[in-house]
């Protein structure tokens, strides 16, 4: 696949961050290396929905979800350094500066552009070697309630991020290991603002409180720490000194390895299994992308253990046979008539999901191949189960995309939430798009400081929750996603590469958090650039619809009520939700690239 080249962006966003002196005279191309400098900047806005402007530039670019990350990616493109480089910088600042979302205590994959080839790092988490299928049952070998199993060791995997990036890094570094490292320890020993999101977040949160270190780290006398205040996280700076000089086996073996596993083993109900064994085993995989042909671009995704590509393009591919929409979009709102088809369409792939996707290591994908999902053929077979009224909660069946009829079990619904994006383009064109997680918001809500006995420290994933709870349906049938030893659990993350079909050029990185809704939010960014021809930022900016196969939850306050009380006459069990996607884009563009960053969330983009 050929390449493209280069982007950046130069200013940040100031109608979300006050004060903020990014675009200023940030740092200039250095000769030796990484020289980070703290930005001076405001405290960011809390949740909710603040118009973004969108972001030009003309050589590279990087978007995150926090300014003080964005920054920190920008400064290593400025110094020199590729896309990974900034990736593995702005992975360690949003550790200390977004701790509900993501983190080295948690996992991601990492979709990576050269300029020639596409590659795909696996650094989710995975279940002990001592887990089994009766990890979540009770004593009395019922499913535990699934807060209890978030809330406990239990939910814990052995986290893979720091060892996937030091993967990638040792084929697309470019930059020391240790200097990008530098950001993140510099504003954890000197302190960051406290932002309103974090605040508000901490002070809905009802488990975080009973954990120790958290509750010494986040409050003060029971209040969560106030909004401007400057936060410290010396255990967190003294942990990634260590990673920094001694690589992903710091993590993985010795105090910081001992004490992630006293934490969960210690907790007062419902401990983990995780040994030091398990941590020292782990391994980051190098997997097959996934490239998918739609319309003119070839659009390129992570594989299993995630859903997230196969099922984006599912929904995509079936809307694709159905009749087009005169009118998918109108001022700006998609119109009933495209929504009716794009939730119909998720149905039956969520349908798929729930049946077949699971850890390729420990599953065999239908038919041997896991592209017959996104066979024309079947598409259109499914896409022909399509009507003017809705298959309603429950209506849409999985299909059968392999040769012969798969024995698996249907996968109950649970919650699944969380996560962080990156999408970056450096100047020689290589490009990053990596989805990283914790799960629920702050995760298992266990706090590690790595033996330091410092305050502070980082926050442990809930991930293995994304497992089914029962090893078997009510039929008796195996659940593909059960428990297994070292298994990983299926994911919807969803970082995503685009390039056009015809020339090979690279034209866009993207992906989002939110959970199972990560596909819709991906597919319908998707749709919005490449068949709207909306920018990057208008794209993400459009209203949120999903469906994991039940009722609608439209976005809201978004939409018309005519849609959706048109959508209810149609067999929508309809309802308004606050969907608080966190997209990231960057789009390749005549004049060099245009970036996004999703208006609900605190995200920038930044670039020259």
């Amino acid at each position: 696949m050929p390449h493209s080249r280069s982007l950046p962006l130069s200013f940040l966003r100031s109608s979300l961050v006050t004060g903020l002196a990014l675009a200023m005279s940030g740092p200039t191309m250095a000769e030796g290396g990484l020289d980070y400098s703290m930005p001076e900047m405001a405290p960011e806005s809390e949740s909710g929905y603040t118009e973004k402007p969108g972001w030009a530039s003309e050589r590279f670019a990087v978007a995150t979800a926090n300014p003080l990350a964005t920054d920190a990616g920008y400064q290593v493109l400025k110094a020199g350094g590729s896309a990974l480089d900034a990736a593995i910088a702005v992975q360690m600042v949003l550790t200390l500066v977004e701790p509900q979302s993501s983190g080295i205590g948690g996992g991601a994959f990492l979709m990576h552009y050269d300029g020639e080839d596409v590659a795909a790092y696996d650094g989710r988490e995975m279940a002990s070697h001592e887990a089994s299928e009766t990890l979540f049952l009770d004593d009395e070998g019922e499913p535990m309630e699934f807060l209890d199993a978030v809330v406990s060791g239990r939910g814990v995997g052995v986290p893979g991020v720091v060892r996937m990036l030091e993967s990638a890094h040792d084929a697309y570094g470019q930059l020391p290991w240790a200097e990008l490292f530098e950001p993140a320890i510099t504003l954890a020993e000197e302190g960051f603002p406290v932002s309103e999101r974090l605040n508000r977040l901490l002070a809905e949160e009802e488990h975080l409180a009973s954990d120790p270190l958290a509750a010494r780290y986040f409050y003060n006398e029971g209040e969560p720490v106030a909004v401007g205040d400057t936060l410290k996280n010396p255990a967190l700076a003294a942990i990634l000194r260590k990673i920094a000089e001694g690589g992903s086996k710091a993590m993985h073996t010795g105090d910081i390895a001992r004490d992630l596993i006293s934490r969960v083993q210690e907790r007062t109900q419902h401990d983990g299994v995780i040994s030091i064994e398990d941590m020292a085993a782990y391994a980051a995989k190098e997997r097959q992308p996934l490239c998918t042909e739609w319309r003119e671009w070839e659009v390129c995704g992570f594989p299993p253990p995630s859903s997230g590509h196969l099922t984006v393009m599912q929904i995509l591919g079936i809307q694709e046979q159905l009749d087009e929409v005169e009118e998918p979009l109108v001022d700006g709102t998609p119109s009933q008539d495209w929504l009716h088809g794009f939730l119909e369409a998720s149905r039956l792939a969520f349908a798929d999901r729930g049946k077949f996707i699971a850890d390729p290591d420990f599953v065999d994908a239908p038919g041997g191949d896991w592209t017959n999902m996104l066979d024309p053929l079947y598409l259109s077979g499914r896409a022909s189960l399509i009507e003017e009224q809705s298959m309603g909660s429950g209506g849409a069946e999985p299909g059968n995309p392999g040769s012969m009829s798969m024995a698996w079990g249907i996968h109950p619904q649970q919650p699944e939430y969380g996560t962080s994006h990156i999408s970056i383009i450096d100047e020689s064109g290589n490009a990053v798009a990596m989805t990283t997680s914790i799960e629920q918001a702050f995760g298992s809500r266990i706090m590690a400081d790595g033996g330091t006995g410092q305050s502070g420290g980082y926050m442990l994933n809930n991930e293995l929750t994304d497992f089914s709870f029962t090893g078997e349906d009510e039929n008796g049938q195996p659940i593909a996603n059960r428990v297994e030893p070292g298994k990983r659990p299926r994911s919807s993350m969803s970082p995503t590469l685009v390039f056009d079909l015809e020339s090979g050029d690279l034209v866009a990185s993207l992906g989002s958090p939110g959970g199972a809704a990560i596909i819709h939010y991906t597919a319908k960014a998707l749709v919005a650039i490449f068949d709207w021809g909306l920018d990057a930022q208008e794209a993400l900016d459009v209203p949120h619809a999903v469906t994991l196969g039940g009722p609608v939850w439209l976005e809201e306050g978004r939409f018309p009520e005519e849609t959706l009380q048109g959508l209810r006459e149609r067999g929508h069990e309809v309802s308004e939700q606050e969907l608080t996607s966190g997209l990231q884009a960057i789009r390749k563009t005549d004049s060099g690239y245009f970036g996004g960053a999703d208006p609900r969330r605190e995200g920038t983009v930044m670039g020259d």
